[in-house]
Formats: C-alpha cells, structure tokens, sequence
C-alpha cells in the first residue's frame, strides 16, 4: 500500500516546480472551517516529501498550515477533500505580521523534512486496534512496523520518530490472563513472545521487554522522538524502574515474584512517573497506581473532559505545537492505561491536558537527553469504550476529531525547524 503511495507522491512532485501559479501561498486552515483535519496532516506531510517547505501558523486559525501556492499541492487538497484558500503575497505577509506581534499568542514554524516514522507493534494479529496506525492510515502518511528484533538490533537509528503500540513492557501480557487466558488470541500471543525472547537469547519475555525499553531509552537520549498512548506509557516506565526485579506472577514467567518489588523500584531510571506501588494482584487489570482507570469509570461519559492547556507560542513553541487544535476542551476516552493520577508525574514533566477536578492528566510530554517524549492516556479518542474485539474505528466518520489531532500534531512535530533560544 505504502509503496503505491509513495510512488503517486513521487510523481506528484516532480510536478511541483514546473507549473507557475498568480497567486502566492496555499492557506490550509485548521480552525473550525476545516473539513478534513486528519487529512489536512497529511497533506502537509505530502508536501514536506516534495521538497517544499511547510509553515506551521501556531495559534492562527487553529494551527493551519501554509505553503508556496503549486497547483499540484492544491489539486491533492481537491482530492483529499482537504479545505483550503489561495491567498496574495501582500495578504500572507499581513497574516505574518500579524503572527510577529508580540501582543499575541501565535508563532510561525518552519516544517522543512518529513519524519521517518517507525510503528512499535507486534507482527502477530491481536483482537484490537491502535489510535496512531489509524490516524496515519487515514491521514496517508507512510510508517513501517519494528518489533522487537529490530529494536534490540539497532535498527531505530534508521527512524526520526517512534511510536509505541498498545504494549505491555513488564511481560505481564497486558494482564489478560485472567479474563482470556483460554482464548486462541492470547495462547497465541504468549508462544510468540516466547518463542522471540528465546530465540533472541532471554529467559524470559519481561527480560526481552526490559532489552527493548532500554534500547528505546537509548533512541530518546540519542535525539529520537518517542509517542506512547495507554498501556505502553506506564507499562514502560515500570519496566525501566524495575530493571533487576521480578516483578511477574508465575503465571506470566514461571516463578514467583519478588514479595518486596515495589519497595525495590528505581523510580530515577523513568521518563514521567515518580513513588507509585505496583499492583502484584493477577486478577487485578491493572498495573500500578499510576492508571486513573477507576477514577474516570466514576463519571457519565458527557462529563469526562480534559482541558489543553495554552502555552506561550513564542517562548514555549515545542508544547505549543503538541497542543494545536481547533477545540480546547477535548472529550475524554477509557483505556487499560486511561489517564495518569498527577500524585505520581514527576515535577519537571510538562503536562499539557487534564482534568484538574480530578486530579488526573492525560496529556504529558518531556525531554531526555537530546530527545523528546510524549505520552497520552487512554486508547481511542472516538471510541469511549473499546473493548478487545470490537470492530476498529472508522476515521470517515470523525475527519475532525480534537483528540485525534494531537496524536498527528506529534507526528509532524519532529519535522519542525529547532527555533534559537531567546536572550
């Protein structure tokens, strides 16, 4: 599929600089007025293949992008259906002025290369679907899978971006095993994980995933940007924190685990979380104190909202961007790892969404080493509850979707232009 794509870009684009066009730029806006946001993504991806450089209007109309004004970049917007306005140099230079003031909250970026972007997802089918690979689906931006093989062997040096499937990094199998260990699915996914850490020289899968965590860590601290949604947020962190422990029921390695594991955490070696208890109950769906899983069960659906916070364009461009959108208040959504309780989020982690009456974050984002991370709670921002099984989420229906922006603000994150620090 994604070579076909790649082909119809490569193609499209070799048409860029032979037609000549009247009119200046391509507004693409990303307030309100815009059909096709997800798709509006991907077009500004499209572009940034071609050669040509995007501007990213941060806070202008919802965070639209702009571009020299080539009739094949506006006949790609026809086809996608992706809104947009031809506007006059004086007319754009208006708008840059506008942004310039320093008495408003807006800022101009410069896109200028397409991220490579790598998908952490297990090769093996299982019964649920990932928010990212939809969104970049939908979107028609290119991705390729690595999993574990191609983690330990180095091979995320290849990629500027990486995100991280719904995941269990403890080798705990995401705690299934009470609810559907006699399914086909699970005894599936259990000899696959094994047969791979096996082969890959492990005892056991949870050392596998502790291999693979670092290596991620490495990839981060190297100048890698990391995107973890649900499980794969604190399941990760745990797994870094508990380097050394056993912290898995016989049922999930063979072995009891250690009675004082949680007292034997290093919370130094996480990304976001800090002084949370492990849940050792293999009955019990959950992994530690961290999740607000049961916080949020509390409320009727129609109140479970989470505010993005609004950020200084010109000093803090960075969470800015990751926040974009044409919606502040964005409805919330469940997963095994909903939301994060803000007790355990370390202080020097930038939290950019929550819902501050109940103390619990869904949004976070942070830097390591030369790198940055992003985590974001829940597993499908338009479906509330999406259980193993259910049928994926249809992005025709939700071509506007705030919550699904913010995962597609991070993919084109990266590609930002690194602004010089104010004096």
């Amino acid at each position: 599929m994604y070579r076909k794509i790649i082909a119809a870009v490569i193609l499209s684009l070799s048409l860029f600089a032979a037609v000549p066009t009247q009119a200046a730029y391509l507004l693409i806006p990303m307030d309100k007025t815009q059909k096709e946001h997800l798709k509006a993504y991907g077009i500004a991806y499209w572009v940034l293949q071609g050669g040509v450089e995007i501007d990213w209007l941060l806070n202008y109309r919802g965070g639209s992008f702009a571009c020299k004004h080539l009739k094949t970049i506006e006949s790609e917007c026809i086809i996608r259906g992706v809104t947009f306005e031809v506007v006059a140099d004086v007319q754009y230079n208006n708008i840059i002025t506008e942004i310039a003031d320093p008495e408003v909250n807006m800022e101009l970026m410069k896109l200028e290369k397409p991220p490579k972007i790598a998908v952490y997802s297990p090769k093996n089918k299982l019964p649920w679907d990932d928010a990212v690979t939809l969104a970049l689906g939908y979107a028609e931006i290119p991705y390729d899978i690595v999993y574990d093989e191609e983690v330990v062997d180095d091979q995320l040096l290849m990629y500027d971006w990486l995100h991280l499937h719904h995941e269990d990094f403890t080798g705990q199998y995401g705690k299934f095993w009470s609810r559907y260990k006699n399914t086909p699915w699970y005894i599936e996914d259990v000899q696959a994980n094994e047969e791979m850490a096996k082969k890959m020289g492990f005892k056991k899968v949870s050392e596998l995933k502790l291999a693979v965590a670092k290596k991620i860590r490495d990839y981060v601290m190297g100048g890698g940007f990391l995107f973890a949604m649900c499980s794969a947020c604190d399941t990760y962190d745990i797994a870094l924190a508990a380097e050394g422990v056993d912290i898995c029921m016989d049922m999930f390695d063979g072995d009891g685990a250690d009675p004082n594991a949680s007292a034997r955490l290093d919370y130094s070696k996480c990304f976001a979380f800090t002084g949370f208890k492990l849940s050792m109950n293999p009955y019990e769906y959950e992994h530690s104190e961290i999740d607000a899983s049961m916080i949020h069960n509390s409320l009727p659906e129609a109140n479970d909202l989470f505010t993005l916070f609004e950020f200084s364009a010109k000093w803090d461009p960075v969470p800015t961007m990751l926040c974009q959108n044409h919606e502040k208040i964005i409805k919330g959504f469940m997963g095994q790892t909903t939301a994060f309780k803000k007790q355990f989020i370390k202080p020097e982690v930038l939290i950019m969404g929550e819902n501050k009456s109940l103390g619990s974050v869904r949004y976070l984002h942070g830097e390591y080493g030369k790198g940055t991370w992003t985590f974001y709670g829940g597993h499908d921002p338009e479906d509330y509850r999406h259980f193993v099984e259910d049928p994926k989420t249809e992005l025709e229906l939700h071509p506007n979707s705030p919550g699904y922006r913010l995962i597609l603000n991070n993919v084109l994150f990266p590609a930002a232009k690194k602004k010089k620090q104010k004096t």
